[in-house]
């Protein structure tokens, strides 16, 4: 993947689209990069299984109209680009899907999984249970793979994030609490976005916190602001009434 700024990354996506629309290849394959879990899901959602990125064709053909879909997207549509790149997404992959078929295959976009081709509810039941924990496998690991590469911008791996997060939950719910405040502070949510540290000072006379204990948690703090301000789905579910 190319090299982007972070500057960028901050940008709004359908902003990032009319970049990648100009000519810029680095925002394009960023986009590309990105929205691989999202594009695994919209396939998945026509195939009614799990999407393998590295071996399933059907991805490829996402992926493919994905990036049709930041050359060709236009606002005036009245849609979101997701909403238009989930359109172009199925439609793609269900031409694929009849194409190899060699013939008329009936698929929609909103069909379910036919239960009448299973007899045994309870083998349905498996079958069901069994490719939403592969979704949910791959997602997350997704998530993670994307916190650790915002973690670097911060100086801060997982590894370390694993020795510096307080042991008891009292300081852990205060430190969510503190991030919290960074996310809803505009003023101190673009310090720390720009600078990639914490405004001790400034904090200090926000929260009943010494100094002293917010550069002991600091990395941990960073850390939950990272979660708090990406769209982590998985991330965000461990940080539920935690710190408000």
């Amino acid at each position: 993947m190319g090299t982007i700024s972070n500057a960028i990354k901050d940008i709004p996506l359908e902003e990032m689209v009319t970049i990648a629309q100009r000519g810029d290849e680095s925002v394009q394959n960023y986009l590309l990069h990105k929205y691989q879990p999202f594009i695994a899901k919209c396939v998945s959602e026509v195939c009614k299984r799990y999407i393998d990125p590295k071996r399933d064709d059907e991805f490829s053909i996402g992926l493919s109209a994905f990036n049709e879909s930041i050359k060709t997207y236009s606002a005036d549509r009245g849609t979101s680009f997701l909403t238009f790149a989930t359109l172009v997404i199925k439609r793609k992959v269900i031409d694929y899907i009849r194409y190899i078929k060699k013939g008329p295959v009936s698929v929609s976009l909103d069909e379910t999984y036919d239960e009448e081709q299973m007899e045994n509810p309870l083998e349905l039941a498996v079958v069901k249970d069994k490719y939403n924990q592969e979704q949910d496998d791959w997602y997350r690991k997704q998530e993670i793979l994307d916190f650790s590469e915002k973690l670097s911008y911060y100086k801060l791996t997982l590894t370390e994030l694993t020795k510096v997060s307080p042991k008891h939950r009292d300081s852990r719910d205060t430190a969510v609490g503190i991030a919290r405040i960074l996310i809803y502070d505009e003023r101190l949510h673009v310090y720390v976005k720009e600078k990639k540290k914490l405004p001790i000072k400034e904090l200090s006379k926000k929260v009943d916190v010494s100094k002293k204990t917010l550069e002991r948690n600091r990395k941990f703090i960073l850390a939950m602001f990272i979660v708090l301000s990406e769209d982590y789905v998985y991330l965000k579910d461990y940080l539920k009434g935690v710190g408000c």
